[in-house]
């Protein structure tokens, strides 16, 4: 990683001597943050992906290069308002971009018409020339149509690009996504890969300029004011001053003291010419702000302090003692003040106002919550163990035969105990083959189920313990053919008292193939008229057996 890292640092600082997307200092990357980037490649989260790809290539673009940042789905589960500017085009955005992805959530939908659209206007694409960066790893899903948008925006724009990343789609599903670059004149880069997708970055976002005549000198700029206004931000009295990741928000002042227009947001060491009048000024760092009135007047220089009264928590959410941070634990922080916690993922670190921090933490059905007291400058760096075990859940038609791997496969995990009527509570389910559990310790009941096969088998769960749990189903695959017919059903060959046989299976078809466990079976045809055929067969664990009625 750490040589990528590098090769991609290189690219970029030899492009650094030309501008970005060719005679337009102004970009904004659309990130989707929808749920779906929460789904894996080669083992690791897309968002966690993503994050680190913006953070390796922003973290060498020139300084003087104005980028923006804006995400959707980030906020809102099932909105398709969801879409926010979270950082607005300007030189030095680096560090504000990677803290704005590092603490975002990912839990929406996929409002990417409605996304590139809003970031067109907010870099009034119909006045000056406009780029567009969207890092997708999904279709629309709003109702948005990204064809007829690229179309109007390369009509009404006076230069208007759109470059357009897809992160894990199939090839027929860029296909679909592509018109919005192909329209505009951009580009459409397919990254199935977190290396395909920092290569993707730096062709979009860090692109070389055609080399073109040097321009002339501009004429020399007037001198300009000093700084009126230069305030400081602390996390503490008398400590340093904070001077990267922070914000500062500065709002005019209505006549009854409250917030009015935004007059600006800005990050980092903050400087600034003022007009006369009254301000608010908001100084936040992570989940930590402080506001103070501020009056200007003509001649005067006003270097106000901000102190937050805050600290900063670094959490390492760990299954157990001495295992590796778990980059898809859920890390809840209920700090003072908050009403709706915010949530983050694996490693964490954030600036929180100073009091007990009540920190959740969960891993699969782990959950472990501590009380934190912080103090106003402290760091508190520290491991959260939540103490589960690893189970890994397979099936096998026999014992030490052939793993089932297709469709119809599941797991359900119950507490072995039972309760007075019984039943037992269910813990967690999951499909498909090596099904992965993370399981407070315990002991449980796995049911593993392969289309009509379904078994139980106990086990028990120790912190930091790896099982391998292979269940012997005892079963085989029947595989019928009737031809004409419009049904076929299983059944037992053993009547109960009434005379009845236990249906085990059906389907409206002339084949019907699915694993069942070992023994003897009726199977019985029947055709829309009604008439009905019969045959039987014995299945034996292991072995696949065709049986034709007709």
């Amino acid at each position: 990683m750490a040589i990528l890292a590098r090769s991609f640092a290189a690219a970029i600082l030899l492009l650094s001597t030309t501008t970005f997307g060719f005679a337009a200092n102004k970009i904004i990357i659309i990130l989707d943050a929808s749920g779906s980037m929460w789904a894996q490649i080669d083992g690791k989260p897309k968002l966690e992906i993503a994050r680190e790809s913006l953070r390796t290539v922003l973290q060498s673009v020139p300084a003087a290069d104005e980028i923006g940042f804006m995400a959707y789905g980030h906020r809102e589960k099932g909105s398709c308002d969801d879409i926010q500017l979270i950082v607005p085009p300007q030189a030095g955005s680096a560090s504000a971009i990677s803290a704005a992805a590092d603490s975002m959530k990912f839990l929406g939908k996929t409002p990417l018409t409605a996304a590139v659209k809003q970031a067109a206007e907010a870099l009034r694409y119909t006045e000056d020339k406009a780029t567009v960066v969207l890092i997708t790893d999904g279709l629309e899903t709003c109702g948005g149509d990204p064809c007829a948008l690229g179309k109007e925006l390369e009509a009404s724009g006076v230069d208007f690009t759109a470059d357009v990343v897809g992160f894990g789609l199939t090839a027929d599903e860029g296909k679909q996504i592509a018109c919005l670059a192909d329209n505009t004149g951009g580009k459409y880069i397919q990254a199935s890969d977190e290396k395909a997708l920092q290569e993707a970055l730096v062709e979009t976002v860090a692109a070389p300029a055609p080399t073109l005549e040097p321009a002339p000198a501009p004429a020399p700029e007037p001198a300009k004011s000093e700084f009126n206004f230069m305030p400081t931000v602390v996390l503490a009295e008398g400590g340093d001053p904070v001077t990267d990741g922070n914000a500062w928000e500065v709002y005019k002042a209505k006549s009854d003291g409250t917030r009015g227009d935004n007059i600006t947001t800005e990050y980092g060491d903050y400087k600034a010419n003022l007009e006369p009048g009254d301000y608010i000024v908001v100084a936040r760092d992570g989940e930590a702000k402080v506001e103070q009135k501020v009056k200007i007047e003509a001649g005067q220089v006003y270097k106000p302090l901000f102190t937050l009264n805050a600290g900063t928590l670094i959490l390492h959410p760990r299954p157990s003692q001495g295992a590796d941070v778990v980059s898809g634990a859920a890390v809840v922080i209920a700090y003072p003040g908050v009403g709706n916690p915010p949530t983050y993922y694996g490693d964490t670190k954030v600036v929180l106002p100073a009091g007990d921090e009540k920190v959740t933490v969960t891993i699969g059905q782990g959950v472990v919550t501590e009380t934190i007291p912080l103090a106003a400058g402290r760091v508190i760096d520290k491991d959260i163990i939540v103490g589960v075990g690893h189970v890994l859940a397979n099936a096998y038609y026999a014992a030490g035969g052939d793993k089932a791997d297709g469709s119809g496969i599941g797991f359900k995990v119950l507490k072995a105990k039972k309760k007075i009527d019984g039943t037992r509570d269910e813990v967690t389910y999951a499909y498909g083959p090596d099904s992965k559990f993370d399981l407070p310790p315990d002991d449980y009941v796995l049911i593993a189920t392969v289309d009509l096969a379904v078994v139980e088998q106990p086990f028990s769960v120790k912190v930091g313990e790896f099982q391998d749990l292979k269940v012997a189903m005892d079963a085989g695959v029947l595989a019928i053919t009737a031809p004409g017919t419009s049904k076929i059903e299983i059944f037992e060959t053993k009547k109960d008292i009434n005379g009845n046989r236990k249906s085990i299976g059906y389907a409206y078809d002339e084949k019907y193939q699915a694993a069942i466990a070992a023994g003897d079976y009726a199977v019985v045809s029947e055709k829309s008229d009604n008439s009905k055929k019969e045959g039987t067969v014995t299945v034996k664990a292991g072995e696949r057996v065709e049986l034709t009625v007709q």
